[in-house]
């Protein structure tokens, strides 16, 4: 989820104080200030993240829907929206629109863990482009996962109607067109991303 209003790129602070910050105290930092959504790049620089716009949220709340909905059937592991945020292990403090983490993976955690910001890579991670994000920056950030663990990612720029699948040691698949779904096996099984849900209708679309 981002912003409805334009920045020409995400605000970030800079500094080498900033790396003197702890995972507790980026922890506090983060419970001070709800207002406020914070992410954390692997150089320990602090990005600011913008309250979402309606689109954007509505998005991305469909997503995590689905995605809930499947594994509520299953169970066979956790779900999260974009509030949750992950420690991976480069060191980066990341916030995905929709993850989801496996059994295996969350019992390795211990309860203080799971109160904060876990040290755990998920297996599944979605990010929603907004208007206000640059394309190249998702496609880095979607890499990234990769490189921490993430066996599958999902990059949705729905205002195009595309759509990004990423897993390892593959070059990234660009699917156009959302009159169809996205599956996620092998990592998710049978769970299928209907994308037909976030097709935006202008007013000169047909019903």
């Amino acid at each position: 989820m981002r912003p409805s209003y334009e920045f020409p790129e995400l605000p970030v602070l800079h500094g080498t104080a900033l790396t003197r910050l702890s995972d507790d105290d980026f922890f506090e930092l983060c419970q001070a200030n709800p207002a406020l959504s914070f992410e954390r790049n692997a150089h320990q620089e602090i990005i600011i993240m913008p309250p979402a716009g309606s689109e954007s949220s509505e998005s991305s709340g469909e997503v995590h829907g689905q995605l809930w909905l499947w594994n509520r059937q299953r169970r066979l592991g956790h779900t999260y929206e974009s509030s949750a945020g992950f420690k991976l292990p480069d060191g980066a403090v990341r916030s995905p629109d929709a993850a989801w983490l496996s059994e295996v993976g969350w019992a390795q955690l211990t309860p203080e863990q799971r109160r904060k910001f876990p040290p755990v890579c998920p297996e599944f991670v979605v990010e929603v482009k907004s208007p206000s994000d640059s394309l190249a920056d998702l496609q880095t950030k979607m890499a990234d996962y990769l490189a921490n663990g993430v066996q599958l990612g999902f990059l949705l720029d729905v205002a195009n109607e595309t759509a990004y699948v990423y897993r390892p040691g593959q070059p990234a698949a660009t699917v156009q067109g959302y009159d169809q779904a996205l599956s996620g096996e092998p990592v998710l099984p049978g769970f299928q991303l209907d994308l037909r849900p976030l097709r935006r209708l202008g007013p000169n679309t047909e019903q």
